[in-house]
Formats: C-alpha cells, sequence, structure tokens
C-alpha cells in the first residue's frame, strides 16, 4: 500500500481538493455527466448525489441519473443509457467488482472516460478510482474496539456483499489488527446486503450464539443500525459495542444517544464532490492519479457533538 504521503489524497481531502475554476470545462456547450450509484434510498448515496450535484453546478454542469437499486444488470443497462444520451463522463459505484464490468466495457468503447467512486472494480477499463484507504479504514476500527473491550472477548463480524473488494480490504485490514491480541476471539462472521434488516437479523443470530458477545463489526451504518436494535432487545446496551462507518445523519443520532460506539466518517458529500473534480481534472487532460484517497475520521462519543447537523 502505498504512503499516505505520497497520495494525492494529501494534496485534495481538504477544504480545497482540487484548484478547477468554476466554470464549465469546455466552452462549445454545456457539459453532461452521468451518474450511476448502487441504491436510490440509501442515505450516504443520497448525500454523495447531493455532493454531485452541487459541484457539477459549480462548474456549469449537467447531471443525468439513472437507478438501480443494487441489480448489476439495471446497472449495466443504465451505464449504455447514459452512454447513448452523449455524456462527457460518468461517475459510478459499481455493485460489485467484476458483475458490471461490461459497464466499463461500454464506456471505453465509446471512449467515455468511467471513474469509480466509492466502490472499486476490476476492471481494465476503470479510468480513475476515488478510493478510501479500506485496509487502514479496517485496521483503525479494529484498534479502537480493541481498547474500548479492554483488549479481550468475543466480537461479531457482519460484512458487506461477498462480490465488493471494498468490504474485503475493510475486513482484512480489521481482522488483521484483531489477530495482534490473542485474548480477542472472532466468533461469528458473515457477509451480506447491506441493510438494517440484515443488521437486525445477523446480530440477533450472533448474540443467540454468544450472548456474551462483546462487540459487533459492521459493514456500514445502516447495518449497524439493524445491529444496535438487536443489542437494544438482548439488555445488551452498554454491554455490546457496535461499530459502523459511513457517518449518515442517522448514525450520528444514534452515536449521541450512546446506541452505537463508533462510526467513521467518509463525508459523502466531499466525496461525490471529489469525484466530480477528479473527472473535471482528467477531462481538462491533466495528469491524476489512478487512484485518489478521501480522508476519513472516526467519530464517537468524544467528537460526536462537533459532526451532529446544526439546526
Amino acid at each position: 500500500m502505498r504512503k499516505p504521503g505520497v497520495l494525492l489524497a494529501a494534496a485534495i481531502a481538504g477544504a480545497a481538493l482540487l484548484s478547477i475554476p468554476a466554470t464549465p470545462v469546455q466552452a462549445q456547450g454545456k457539459t453532461t455527466i452521468g451518474v450511476a450509484l448502487p441504491q436510490d434510498d440509501n442515505p450516504f448515496y443520497i448525500a454523495m448525489m447531493r455532493g454531485i450535484r452541487a459541484r457539477a453546478g459549480e462548474l456549469g454542469w449537467d447531471v443525468v441519473s439513472v437507478s438501480s437499486n443494487e441489480d448489476k444488470l439495471k446497472q449495466i443497462n443504465g451505464v449504455q443509457d447514459l452512454i447513448a444520451r452523449g455524456v462527457k463522463g460518468i461517475l459510478i459505484s459499481p455493485i460489485d467488482a467484476t458483475g458490471v464490468n461490461a459497464a466499463y466495457d461500454a464506456a471505453a468503447a465509446a471512449k467515455v472516460p468511467i471513474v469509480s467512486v466509492a466502490r472499486g472494480s476490476t476492471s481494465p477499463n476503470q479510468t480513475l478510482h476515488v478510493a478510501m484507504d479500506e485496509k487502514q479504514i479496517g485496521r483503525d476500527i479494529a484498534e479502537w474496539t480493541a481498547k474500548k473491550i479492554g483488549g479481550k472477548g468475543k466480537v461479531a463480524m457482519l460484512l458487506g456483499p461477498s462480490g465488493a473488494p471494498t468490504f474485503r480490504n475493510l475486513a482484512e485490514g480489521y481482522t488483521e489488527v484483531m489477530a495482534k491480541y490473542p485474548d480477542i476471539t472472532i466468533a461469528f462472521k458473515t457477509d451480506g446486503p447491506l441493510t438494517r434488516e440484515r443488521g437486525l437479523k445477523n446480530s440477533e443470530d450472533a448474540l443467540v450464539a454468544n450472548p456474551d458477545l462483546v462487540a459487533i463489526y459492521t459493514a456500514n451504518d445502516d447495518v449497524a443500525l439493524g445491529a444496535t436494535q438487536a443489542v437494544l432487545a438482548a439488555n445488551r446496551k452498554g454491554k455490546t459495542i457496535v461499530t459502523g462507518m459511513n457517518g449518515v445523519p442517522p448514525a450520528l443520532r444514534s452515536l449521541k444517544e450512546g446506541n452505537l460506539g463508533m462510526t467513521i466518517e467518509l463525508n459523502p458529500v466531499l466525496w461525490g464532490r471529489l469525484g466530480v473534480d477528479v473527472l473535471a481534472e482528467y477531462l481538462k487532460g491533466s495528469k491524476v492519479e489512478p487512484r485518489v484517497f478521501i480522508k476519513h475520521v472516526i467519530i464517537d462519543s468524544g467528537n460526536i457533538d462537533q459532526k451532529l447537523p446544526k439546526g
């Protein structure tokens, strides 16, 4: 893994991001870009789309989006529709690292740059990837958890979709750190969709099998919110810590209430803006690193008041 000091994120993850004038990239007519995100109703992707539209508007660009709702074929067809509409570039968060590669192939055939945001693809036709340092985030969550549970006890892991390397990398970083603690046991592990219902069901199963569970790792905040329901129902509040990821408003409220232990702020609005900026630089012909990392921040009881939405 590259050292953070050499990552482009070191220069752009702050407030300034990339130095791009707030004018259209192409003077001869309006630029339209396409967006293909995995879900329409996930708070993380709703916020990401808000960031995309805001930054595109500042550049004088139009945005057209397609819906897929975790259906790989719909995402492929949606990207093909965007290409047919003549978009100048596409921002995509692929549902699966390999399952939607046909979308990248179609973009390459049409000579349309396709930038992965958040989740990445194995396709050689991925133009750029605006990513997170997945393994390091997993390590940071594990270190935080190990400290909170005193370096001992049983832990459950509710991973993300099995086909997404993002969630595999997060889990690898987490287990790498936990392996350093001989008194911590990963007693339950399962993968699946990023839904609250699944978080509830899997956590119920984990707590039935391990009533003395001290922590539950979850792949995102929706799964975490389901897990907190199971913990509360089992009267394990304060005894079983739940960790999430993404820092969406419902998770922040749960954290403030003392139900969720911690989450990772990835700032999806900023992520969306960064995706547009990276695409803009590419369209201008500027050199951009193949992978651009966004900064992440741990949110827990120590800084939750600073992170809660104002008003």
